[in-house]
């Protein structure tokens, strides 16, 4: 599908000034904004980081998503007089009202951002946007980049693993809009879960945003709605090759299925009146694109025979059903039967495309059903995930962080009694080293002034979740993972489509080594240290026990 039209790119921006506002944000970053500009501070350049601690869904890797969004955020970053007001009813009344002035002007012109591209595999531990700038604004970015990162890398993961379970060849389509946590999860889940790995969303307005292929037919009440044959209408059909003569389509298709109740030795007392009639009206309404569920009642009894002899009325015709959904009971056993019988009417009935119908598979699919699924017997095409998929039953936050490791030139470092959450100081650069093979082995983090690893040459560096001991390693070949995405106001590096970094996804992926991308027990990957780095951080533990006056950040 083409990539989002001048228009549609028009909304997405527009959607996020409506969705993300300045003031979607917590209480404590205005606080701390007015006691940085009541001390003379607030213009300090400052320095955070965002990055997550552990790798999500107990899986050996994270997709980092929701950089586009963000981009857009800080274009768009204002306060109006209303939200201004607002703040002014909210804050303490000794709130000097030249503070309020300060608001009205700010906007994210001093402000740099550099990231990581959207779409890359990354690493617990690994820092992934940069943001400087004046230390008052970068303070009140905080919550709203966690936002916009922290749910889209987190079900573009999932998505991820999700594909990684089906294997590449079977598509996937989202369809959670209903069990997703309110419009924008919906909206955010559909656009990030296809970003991961999914082919087709059941949501039309991601469709229309991001140009994402949209996929649906009916649900059980469209067919359950029906009773009787005298509900369909109109009751004919044009054939496709232009025979200006309507056939009366009832009839044509009671006596395809007399043939498939002979050819099945099916008891045509137990097939379904308005089920039939449901097929029949759909069918007529849409006779391309005739794929509907065939479990409202019984699968073997009646759903199945009903479609068959409305599909072959329709091959009569010069139409091309497409196929059926199956959405309760034992999808693997249902789906090699419902194969079975289309192999049986090709044959049968000389109609070859007939094999080749589309099998759909809904059931409350899990990742763990998903994997069962690959292992069993079965003729399932296409998988549609909802639930498991937008509201991440197994890990419902990915638990990004936004710390602050610089101001005014000099590192700053959270020292916790909980080790996991001591801050790396200092501003830094972060390189991808890849083995001979292609396959990245180690993200390196540096202090930013260092002079970056060279292809070919040893290198000694500090594991992070071990000890202190360094190791030795020599890369095949370097990236740079973090490149300047924003600066003076304005996006500096192409916003990219869905499409565009759904493509790095799988580029990225490719790379990884299997033992990374194992859904159970995948090996750990390594994020390290550079010796000076290493060094810093050593150097500022050894003087906040001896009592320094060092600051302690956040």
């Amino acid at each position: 599908m083409a990539a989002p039209s001048s228009n549609t790119r028009g909304a997405m921006e527009r959607s996020i000034r409506e969705r993300v506002p300045p003031l979607l944000t917590d209480l404590y970053q205005f606080t701390m904004a007015y006691a940085y500009w009541r001390a003379g501070r607030h213009q300090e350049p400052a320095v955070f980081e965002l990055f997550f601690r552990d790798n999500p869904f107990g899986g050996g890797f994270s997709l980092f998503a929701g950089l586009h969004d963000c981009q857009l955020f800080l274009r768009s970053f204002r306060f109006t007089d209303e939200d201004v007001e607002f703040l002014r009813s909210v804050l303490p009344p000794a709130t000097d009202p030249a503070f309020f002035q300060f608001l009205r002007g700010l906007d994210c012109s001093g402000v740099t951002l550099r990231s990581v591209p959207e779409g890359t595999v990354v690493f617990a531990r690994v820092p992934l946007m940069e943001v400087a700038g004046p230390l008052a604004v970068v303070q009140l970015l905080e919550t709203s980049l966690l936002c916009l990162v922290n749910y889209a890398s987190l079900v573009c993961s999932n998505a991820a693993r999700f594909r990684l379970a089906a294997g590449p060849r079977r598509k996937l389509l989202e369809m959670g809009l209903r069990r997703a946590q309110g419009p924008d999860g919906g909206l955010t889940a559909s656009r990030y879960t296809h970003i991961g790995g999914f082919d087709l969303t059941s949501n039309v307005q991601a469709g229309f945003l991001f140009g994402i292929p949209i996929a649906g037919t009916m649900a059980h009440s469209y067919v359950t709605s029906f009773t009787s044959l005298e509900e369909v209408w109109p009751q004919t059909l044009v054939a496709v090759n232009g025979d200006p003569d309507p056939v009366d389509f009832i009839s044509l298709t009671k006596g395809w299925l007399s043939r498939v109740c002979e050819l099945l030795a099916a008891e045509p007392g137990k097939i379904r009146e308005g089920e039939l009639a449901a097929f029949l009206s759909y069918a007529i309404a849409y006779p391309q694109n005739f794929l509907p569920v065939i479990d409202s009642y019984s699968v073997g009894c009646s759903g199945l025979l009903n479609f068959c002899a409305v599909a072959l009325a329709l091959y009569e015709l010069g139409y091309r059903p497409v196929g059926v959904r199956l959405d309760s009971g034992d999808l693997c056993r249902q789906s090699v039967d419902v194969r079975h019988v289309f192999r049986l009417c090709s044959e049968h009935f000389s109609i070859p495309a007939f094999d080749s119908l589309i099998i759909v598979g809904t059931n409350n699919i899990s990742e763990q059903s998903m994997t069962e699924l690959n292992k069993k017997e079965n003729e399932i095409n296409v998988v549609g995930v909802g639930t498991h998929l937008v509201t991440c039953t197994k890990q419902p936050s990915l638990g990004c962080v936004y710390k602050l490791v610089e101001v005014r030139g000099r590192p700053r470092m959270k020292i916790s009694e909980d080790p996991e959450k001591s801050t790396v100081p200092g501003r830094k650069a972060v390189y991808r080293l890849i083995d001979a093979e292609g396959h990245p082995f180690l993200d390196l983090v540096c202090l930013a002034v260092e002079s970056p690893p060279e292809a070919g040459v040893p290198l000694s560096c500090y594991p992070l979740g071990r000890d202190n001991s360094a190791v030795s390693i020599t890369p095949a070949q370097v990236t740079c993972l973090r490149q300047e995405v924003f600066t003076k106001g304005q996006v500096t590096h192409p916003l990219c489509s869905a499409a565009e970094t759904r493509a790095k996804v799988q580029g990225s992926l490719q790379t990884l080594h299997p033992r990374h991308k194992r859904l159970q027990e995948p090996d750990s990957y390594t994020v390290a240290l550079s010796g000076k780095l290493h060094n810093l951080v050593t150097e500022i533990r050894r003087g906040s026990s001896n009592n320094s006056n060092f600051l302690l950040a956040n």
